[in-house]
């Protein structure tokens, strides 16, 4: 008799624990998340805002704004006329007193000249100085699409993190439950002790994991603020999860290589300084020709005697043409040459980047589709069963250990490959040089949440593409 109540006992419990199981808490329902899902990352105002407050903010825009304002400045005064030279002097002959209005060649002199740069000179510098300002405004360009990406990629780490900590809550009510099957049966004499050991030690495991990512969300969220330039401790609430996001199928490769070829700073920037590199050729052939300096000079020699004047054109000889002009226009040349060659291998890298990032997206929208078709759902159905066969004896606690391993690993694995297509869109977005690395073992370890800093959402809010300016 005592048997079969105890068995009982433990299958009421264990359908206790499958409608539990079957319709869920919300389990992460404090101030920083709501269950409110979103089509895309696009469509978050929260992430909008912060977004909005960083370029607003980060000291990293303000200085490439000063920069380039600087590099501005420098236009007027590249086509600026030399400054004239103005002399006042005295020529007397002897030393013993002044000879002027008594000797004729002794008199008090005023001059004044001019240097005229050779026609077209003035042009072309001003144009050289004008091509490296603009140059600065891709800089500028530059800095706010990494900022932009920066906010993008630690606000989706942050999401994850939560959806970790989501998903570790629920494993621990099943695990809440499965101990409480082992210590029943433990009382009923039907399990072992060891059974129940486990169970407690496996929930000592969940809360040590737990502190981790915490620790971690906690960083996301400091790094978020020091984005924004606000207090580092301030809050963050966000209402999107990793879940609800779509898994970005890739999209045309011919028209996002025209797309990306036509927004990306440093190839723009490249071909500038290719430009650039003509003007200071044809300045540098310019040089050949002499600056011309006109002279006139006005001597007043007393009242006694007529004033005199003068006036001089000069220029300089170029007897050192060889090694000065013409190694400064071959200097130029080799310049043009290095600068057109950075243009074609940013746009060979770029080229690289988009079928990097379309074939990543393609096997990311293939991963998920085989979650959401089945996995999941068949991984959960498997808690279910063993769940349901421990508690009357037919499996033992390790075949509930792999279960629960099983579909950590599989949910997990489902959130970052959502987040790994996510980020490869942030990258696409980003124009990044540098390609997207994905995770090489999405799923957690058979533990639980093996590490709480993977690599999505890992950025640690810094400019990560290489600058060609």
């Amino acid at each position: 008799m005592g048997r079969g109540v105890a068995i009982a006992t433990i299958a009421l419990l264990a359908s206790h624990v499958l409608a539990a199981e079957a319709n869920p808490v919300s389990p992460h329902a404090d101030t920083h998340s709501a269950s409110t899902p979103a089509a895309n990352l696009s469509s978050d105002p929260i992430l909008t805002q912060l977004i909005a407050q960083s370029l607003a903010a980060r000291p990293e825009i303000a200085s490439a704004k000063a920069t380039v304002q600087a590099e501005r400045e420098r236009i007027p005064q590249a086509g600026v006329m030399p400054d004239p030279m103005l002399q006042v002097g005295i020529q007397n002959d002897g030393f013993t007193s002044i000879e002027v209005g008594r000797m004729p060649t002794s008199y008090y002199s005023i001059m004044a000249s001019q240097t005229f740069p050779w026609p077209g000179k003035r042009g072309l510098q001003q144009e050289v100085v004008e091509f490296g300002a603009r140059q600065g405004n891709y800089g500028v360009e530059r800095a706010r699409l990494s900022t932009e990406a920066d906010v993008r990629r630690v606000y989706l780490g942050l999401l994850l993190v939560r959806d970790r900590l989501e998903l570790l809550d629920r494993l621990e009510r099943i695990w809440e439950r499965s101990a409480g099957i082992a210590r029943i049966r433990y009382e009923a004499g039907q399990g072992i002790q060891s059974d129940v050991l486990r169970s407690r030690l496996e929930l000592q495991r969940l809360k040590q994991k737990r502190l981790a990512l915490r620790v971690e969300e906690r960083i996301r969220v400091q790094q978020l603020n020091r984005l924004r330039v606000h207090r580092l401790d301030e809050p963050i609430v966000t209402t999107v999860h990793v879940r609800d996001l779509p898994a970005v199928a890739p999209a045309d490769e011919s028209t996002v290589v025209r797309a990306s070829l036509a927004r990306s700073p440093e190839l723009a920037a490249a071909r500038l300084r290719v430009a650039q590199s003509e003007k200071s050729i044809a300045l540098a052939e310019r040089s050949h020709y002499p600056d011309i300096t006109v002279s006139a000079g006005l001597m007043y020699r007393g009242t006694m005697m007529p004033p005199m004047w003068l006036l001089t054109v000069g220029a300089p000889v170029p007897i050192f043409s060889g090694p000065k002009q013409s190694r400064n226009a071959s200097e130029n040349e080799a310049r043009r040459v290095a600068n057109q060659q950075n243009g074609d291998e940013v746009e060979q890298v770029l080229r690289l980047r988009v079928q990097e990032r379309q074939a990543a997206l393609a096997s990311l929208s293939d991963t998920a589709k085989v979650y959401q078709s089945g996995l999941l759902q068949q991984s959960e159905a498997t808690i279910d069963s063993t769940l349901s066969q421990y508690a009357v004896g037919k499996v033992s606690l390790v075949s509930v250990l792999e279960a629960n391993a099983n579909y950590l690993n599989d949910v997990d694995g489902y959130l970052q490959t959502l987040a790994d297509a996510q980020r490869v869109q942030i990258d696409a977005g980003e124009i990044s040089l540098q390609s997207t690395p994905l995770s090489s073992n999405p799923a957690m370890n058979t533990g639980g949440m093996g590490s709480a800093t993977t690599s999505a959402g890992s950025s640690n809010g810094t400019e990560s593409s290489p600058s060609q300016m």
